[in-house]
């Protein structure tokens, strides 16, 4: 036999030898540029589940499932008090209002507490304002969105400070709850997003 054609058997060989190995890799996942793959996906799943997750506790539904209930109504420019019939607030569940100042919105929640008494509080507090998510209802109690910290309604427009929802004054007369304009402007604070460190 030739040189040539020993070496051609060889070769042939050779080729046949790869292509062998070439399918027994990929059968047996062996592969090397295939290798990597699986922990490919699973690392763009992590970062796409924890982005979720991260998202989801920031900005997703209240846990309790409660509904936040937000009214609107139209107040003069001029106007120095605003006034809501208490049976507004018979209910028990609290209602979100805004007042918009220049180019803040100030917000605030009137509810009926357990005890009977109809209160007020900014839709923030000392702490946590600057996060700018405020309160939801859940049962009797308000919580701080940001933190999580609960607060019982009869607690609203008594205690102050920390994580407390910053009190709002407000008056009870004839049947109806009447805020000053001034009040609410006095919290303007809180909305003052510029101001965040």
């Amino acid at each position: 036999m030739s040189k040539k054609r020993k070496r051609a058997e060889v070769k042939g060989t050779d080729t046949s030898h790869d292509k062998l190995a070439a399918k027994k890799a990929a059968v047996l996942g062996t592969d090397k540029k295939k290798r990597h793959l699986p922990f490919v996906i699973a690392a763009i799943c992590i970062v796409v589940a924890a982005g979720a997750g991260a998202y989801y506790v920031l900005y997703g539904p209240d846990v309790s499932g409660s509904k936040q209930v937000s009214l609107s109504q139209s107040i003069a420019p001029t106007a120095t008090i605003i006034k809501y019939p208490t049976s507004l607030f018979l209910d028990g569940v609290a209602k979100h209002f805004s007042y918009d100042h220049g180019d803040l919105t100030i917000k605030y929640f009137v509810l009926r507490s357990s005890d009977g008494v109809i209160r007020a509080a900014f839709d923030a507090c000392d702490v946590c304002w600057p996060a700018g998510k405020g309160y939801y209802q859940d049962g009797d109690y308000m919580v701080r969105r940001n933190c999580g910290r609960r607060f019982a309604s009869v607690m609203v427009n008594e205690v102050k400070g920390g994580c407390n929802p910053a009190p709002l004054n407000r008056k009870v007369e004839d049947d109806e709850v009447v805020i000053q304009v001034a009040d609410i402007i006095a919290g303007k604070q809180y909305f003052d997003f510029s101001k965040r460190s």
